[in-house]
């Protein structure tokens, strides 16, 4: 019982950690470099071998499943306001959007390496937020028209400022209008669903009427311990969709693109005629 103890006090140490930080962010902008190193620590400390083992043994556990989801929402708290901070540090130009995207660009292209897209993709992503890093390297990379949405409006307008910083408002654009209110949804050819999306479920089921028949949605996602940072898929889907994980062993979330089976069997027929 000691280790699962000691795992336990680890969950509820990062949590208070978080909490703290965040708070003291909001007293003094010095504190948001700190939060950000904490959340850094806590993605050390879901891809740590041990912490998977014992999430493994112990994840059943009523105290370390209630901590784990306290966690879940203090980390995702903590990061939305990391991310509003950082996109004022670059809206007054105290940080470099172009050289912070370059840096990215590498990990990007072999993320987006298995979904198939080019020149003519339009990319719609759900949950971008305030600073829609993914989404503004998507459209540097490919140069494609991508359309982020967050219901946080905030959010909207931060991410507005930052794509015009980067000088990639002529390709990104944003809303905080419903799927249903909106008509990219209909040309999306790629539909990202972002990690910390909590309703993931709902939003699918929202897009399925509207979206294009043939269009991707790539949905991340956090199973296991990886849900103490990102909002787990819990429930597994209808025989209407085929589900193909993408292995992404280090990664902070996990990825499965989804497809409609009906678009796929009609592709099928259409390349065997």
């Amino acid at each position: 019982m000691k280790d699962k103890d000691e795992f336990l006090l680890s969950i509820k140490k990062l949590d208070d950690e978080i909490k703290e930080l965040t708070y003291y962010s909001k007293q003094d902008c010095g504190c948001f470099e700190l939060l950000q190193h904490k959340l850094d620590h806590l993605c050390q400390f879901m891809n740590c071998e041990k912490n998977k083992k014992r999430w493994n043994q112990w994840a059943s556990h009523p105290e370390i499943s209630d901590h784990s989801a306290e966690l879940r929402e203090s980390s995702v708290k903590a990061l939305c306001d990391v991310e509003k901070y950082q996109s004022h540090c670059i809206c007054r130009r105290e940080l470099d959007i172009s050289r912070y995207l370059e840096m990215l660009s590498h990990s990007v292209k072999q993320e987006i390496s298995p979904f198939g897209m080019g020149p003519t993709s339009k990319v719609l992503f759900i949950g971008s937020g305030a600073l829609p890093v993914s989404a503004l390297t998507i459209a540097k990379e490919l140069c494609v028209e991508v359309m982020c949405v967050d219901i946080d409006m905030e959010a909207v307008i931060l991410g507005r400022r930052v794509a015009e910083a980067s000088g990639l408002d002529s390709l990104v654009s944003f809303s905080n209008q419903s799927l249903r209110e909106l008509d990219f949804v209909k040309q999306a050819t790629h539909i990202w669903i972002a990690s910390l999306v909590k309703n993931k479920l709902e939003v699918i089921q929202e897009l399925r009427d509207t979206m294009n028949p043939a269009a991707k949605i790539i949905l991340r996602y956090g199973n296991g311990l990886k849900s103490v940072f990102n909002y787990p898929l819990e429930e597994s889907f209808s025989e209407e969709w085929v589900q193909t994980p993408i292995s992404q062993e280090q990664s902070i979330y996990d990825t499965m693109i989804l497809e409609k089976a009906e678009a796929m069997r009609f592709a099928m027929r259409h390349v065997v005629g």
